[in-house]
Order: structure tokens, then sequence, then C-alpha cells
């Protein structure tokens, strides 16, 4: 705004009506006050856009509290360190990522409504890191994702029913139970070992990891010795544990999150269970250790759906233990937190591959567009008819002293 633009209009004479000079100067003034408050408000609304601008939103509902609260924890804080990371050497396209965070209790109906929630925000662009089989297929089957039209990268499942049939909606880090299933029902057939028990929670997590186990077996002319539920949200394993020492089974393989692993692995070797165990990648195999004592859990095998991060073989294994002492000192690096960490890492890149001011549509556009994206030794790989990034599977064992043996 000129400065010419604020002076008081000319006086050519005096007509009936015409302003004196008095009521020009009170006019002028009162124009002076107008322009400036539109130019106030002009700046203001300025000044709101660049602090959106300059924030990317993303949306997370993790079970916080419950039976799975310290898997919940860690894979909020793997994604943090990633993001904290990136913050602090300029954001994506000079943006800031800010999480907003969702307690779920691993309860389904809760996970559906936070998830509204935060899809109902348009400066939501992507959602991050869900937990739950059951609690993501409810998404699905209820159009949350669809009729947002946002992403939703790296949940923590590998339920089938997220993948199949093709659904354009979430983009998958990890390998399936299927996979998981078959690697683990392989290396105990070469083991010669063919009497095979299976723990499982009753719901969608449970059944897609024991439709993977029968399938596994099927393929090599077996069956399941015994299949044992136990109800989700719950501990109690007692007849689960007493269905499966009566099959005499040479090996128990367990779908089942932390807490009633645990009890089921406690139980299970005091009632003079001898079989090998194993259990899906969703357990904290520390949790495992803490709840059901060293002595019942050694020996224990857990498949894996991303690379060891206790070592320093690989790039991004040196680069997120970096993270998390400098982000979240005196945390211990395991393999929840890791790989929730891998999960951010693509969705920043699909971030930065999305340009300025994200929108849903541009961050799916950019998750499509990663094609053998290398994060540091291990790679993705996305595509418009592709949400399986990897299929990356290994099994790891409890050692004497508690930790994770490859």
């Amino acid at each position: 705004m000129k400065t010419s633009d604020l002076r008081a209009p000319r006086i050519e004479g005096r007509a009936r009506g015409a302003a004196t000079p008095c009521r020009w100067t009170a006019l002028a003034a009162t124009t002076l006050r107008r322009r400036a408050r539109a130019l106030l408000a002009t700046t203001a609304m300025a000044t709101a856009f660049v602090a959106h601008a300059a924030e990317i939103v993303i949306g997370q509902v993790a079970p916080l509290t419950g039976v799975l609260s310290t898997t919940g924890q860690q894979m909020v804080l793997g994604g943090r360190v990633c993001f904290d990371w990136v913050n602090d050497h300029g954001g994506v396209n000079g943006a800031r990522i800010v999480t907003v965070v969702a307690d779920d209790g691993y309860d389904v109906a809760r996970t559906e409504q936070a998830t509204r929630a935060l899809v109902a925000r348009p400066e939501v662009v992507a959602l991050f890191g869900l937990a739950g089989t059951a609690n993501v297929a409810r998404l699905l089957d209820d159009r949350v994702l669809a009729d947002a039209g946002v992403a939703l990268v790296a949940p923590y499942t590998g339920g089938e029913a997220l993948r199949t049939p093709f659904n354009p909606w979430i983009f998958h880090v990890r390998a399936s139970y299927a996979r998981e299933a078959e690697h683990m029902v392989h290396q105990l057939d070469t083991l010669g070992i063919h009497r095979i028990a299976l723990l499982y929670q009753d719901d969608g997590f449970g059944l897609s990891g024991k439709a993977g186990i029968e399938a596994a077996l099927a393929r090599r002319g077996q069956a399941l010795a015994a299949a044992a539920p136990y109800q989700r949200n719950t501990g109690d394993v007692a007849q689960a544990v007493r269905t499966i020492i009566a099959a005499h089974a040479q090996a128990v393989i367990m779908v089942a999150v932390n807490k009633p692993a645990a009890a089921f692995v406690k139980a299970y070797r005091e009632g003079g269970g001898g079989g090998q165990l194993f259990n899906v990648s969703v357990v904290d195999p520390a949790e495992l250790v803490r709840l059901a004592g060293i002595d019942n859990a050694r020996g224990l095998g857990i498949s894996q759906v991303v690379p060891y991060p206790y070592g320093d073989a690989l790039p991004v294994v040196r680069e997120f233990q970096a993270a998390l002492r400098r982000y979240a000192p005196g945390q211990a690096v395991n393999y929840t937190n890791f790989e929730e960490y891998l999960g951010a890492k693509v969705l920043v890149e699909a971030l930065r591959r999305a340009g300025p001011n994200p929108t849903r549509g541009r961050v799916l556009a950019a998750l499509e567009s990663l094609r053998a994206f290398d994060l540091g030794g291990m790679t993705v790989s996305f595509g418009p008819r592709e949400r399986v990034g990897s299929t990356f599977v290994e099994v790891t064992v409890i050692g004497g002293d508690g930790r994770l043996l490859k």
C-alpha cells in the first residue's frame, strides 16, 4: 500500500452538502483505520498460513494402555525418534513433522473412534503405525480410511485380511503372518518336528496366524495336533494350557501378544510341557522374560520381520541406535521400536516426494512411487497395485541371559 493512497481527497469547492475540511480530515482518518485493519487482518491470515504450512501433521493411534501397552509405547517411540531427527535436520521440505497420538487400549471400538477423530482434522495428511489386525480391519470394513482418502503406513500387524483382497490405503513395511508361519513350519519340518500345536488369540489376529500355519502344514501333508484359543484382552490361558499339554506336541506355535503369551509360557513349562516354543513377531521378548521368567522363556523362538537391530552391520541399524541414544536416552533398542523407525523413514520419504504443502492424495501417490527404496540395508518396494513393501522373515531365540540370539 502506497503512502499516496492514504492522502485526503482534494477539495474542489463547497457546494451544498460538501464536506468541510474538518469532515475530510475525519474521513481520511477513518479510511486510514479501515485500511490498517485490513492490512493487519491480511498479515494475520498470511502468518497463520505460513505457520500451518510449516507443519506436517501425522496421526497415530496406539495401545498405550491395556495388554499391549509396552508394545504400543515402543511403537510410538520408534516413530518419534525418527521424526525428531528429521525435524532437527531441517524437516521435510522446510516443514516440521508433528505427530498427534491417541490411545486405543487395543480396543477395536476405541481404535475406530480415535481414528475417525484424527481424519476429521483436514491437516492430518497420513496415518502411521496402528496396531492390531482386528482394529485395522474395522477401519477397512467401516470405510474410515476410504472415506477420508488417507494412507496408513506401517501398521503393526501381519494380518492377511489387511492385504487380501487388495486395498489401496494400507502400506505394509512388514511381512504377513502367513510368511512368518511358513518360515517357522519350514524350520520345524527340516528338524523332523511334525507334531505341532497352536495357541492363538480368538480374533482376526489369531485367526489370520492360524490360517497361515494350517496352510503351511497342509502344503507338507500335515495338520495341527491341537489348536487352543484364548480371549482377546485377557491373560486367561488355563484351558489352552491343558489342551496343548494333553496333545503331547513336539512344538507349540503361539499367535499371541505379550501378556497372554507370557502367561502361557509360564503355565505350560511349569505344568510339564516340553515342546519347542515359538511366537510370531508381535511380542516383546523382554516382556516375555520379565513375566514368564528366564527359566521358562529360555530357548523360545520368535519370528522377526525386520533385520536384527542389536548389531552394527547395517547402516540403518547404526543410524537408529544413534537416534535412540540422542532422542530417547536410557531407552533400549528392540524389534518393535526399530520396526516403527523403519516405517517412519518410509513415511518421511513419501512426504518429501509429495512436495511442499502435501495433501493426502499426494502422500498416497508418493508412497506408490517408492520402488526398491533402500532404507539403509533393508529395501521396501511399493507400486500402484503393491502394498506389501517387504517379505523379510528370520527366527531369533531367547538366550540364557534373556537376550535375543540369531
